[in-house]
């Protein structure tokens, strides 16, 4: 049974709206975790047509900038609000995954921390998860290139 907040956002949000923030449920079929992959940060909206759009971030390519969960659920969000083009984005029914919270401009707001704990551990990434439920949005810098 998927647990989808009744207020959760619909249609796709301007810059700095509002956007849910997913996991998936026990049990979510094979063929979606190969394609979100474990240990993503989910977000997406709620479609008018009943299913959900979301954006994922796995960090496939090991970046030490999005090692942990909250920098890739921002660059999910920062994909979403954008609308920019990408293969991490899936219109899926809303049985597949829980709503776990919001994310914004100004932040991400965990509303239930203990099932986005279950996603990480089954994912065996509870290193990358938040200490706290109020996560305010933080600014990361890239590292240095280095200049021949």
């Amino acid at each position: 049974m998927s647990i989808i907040g009744q207020d959760i956002p619909m249609e796709r949000p301007d810059t700095d709206g509002r956007a849910a923030v997913f996991v998936p449920v026990p049990g979510v079929k094979e063929d979606v975790l190969l394609t979100i992959r474990k240990g993503a940060a989910i977000v997406g909206f709620a479609n008018h047509d009943r299913t959900i759009t979301v954006y994922f971030e796995s960090n496939r390519f090991d970046d030490p900038v999005l090692a942990k969960w909250e920098h890739k659920a921002r660059k999910a969000y920062d994909r979403l609000v954008d609308n920019a083009p990408t293969v991490s984005k899936l219109t899926t029914s809303p049985a597949n995954f829980e709503q776990i919270g919001y994310i914004n401009g100004k932040g991400i707001t965990i509303r239930r921390m203990d099932s986005l704990q279950r996603w990480l551990a089954y994912s065996d990434a509870m290193a990358s998860c938040p200490e706290t439920e109020i996560i305010a949005r933080t600014v990361i810098a890239k590292p240095d290139s280095v200049k021949v």
